[in-house]
């Protein structure tokens, strides 16, 4: 009933930039938190940022400064601005967010199927 589909990663230098997209598609009611996480070979998901349906935001240590997240209501879509970045952002970055859908009394949680970014150095 719900997509989440994730766009806009690749392969960059360190120092870099790149934008990722997030698209939420299908019978959606309400469109609330929405997030972008990463996981790198061999170590946990991440979160890298988090924004909510009023626009307040919230970005992992690791990336402070350096990447800004955005969402577009209108167009149920959330992206994530990278730049500064080091080979350590390499990683698949997943796009997370919690849809209430149509006929449904509460929101849950989906995931998109995520985009891989490297940073080589």
């Amino acid at each position: 009933q719900v997509q989440l589909v994730e766009s806009g990663g690749g392969l960059v230098q360190a120092g870099g930039s790149l934008t990722l997209s997030c698209v939420a598609s299908g019978s959606i009611f309400r469109l609330n938190d929405m997030a972008w996480y990463r996981q790198a070979p061999g170590k946990q998901r991440e979160l890298v940022s988090a924004i909510t349906s009023s626009g307040s935001t919230a970005y992992g240590d690791s990336v402070k400064g350096r990447f800004t997240i955005s969402r577009d209501n209108a167009k149920n879509t959330v992206n994530l601005q990278m730049n500064s970045l080091k080979p350590e952002d390499t990683a698949d970055y997943y796009c997370n967010a919690v849809i209430r859908v149509l006929g449904q009394l509460y929101g849950m949680n989906y995931w998109g199927k995520g985009t891989p970014v490297t940073v080589t150095s």
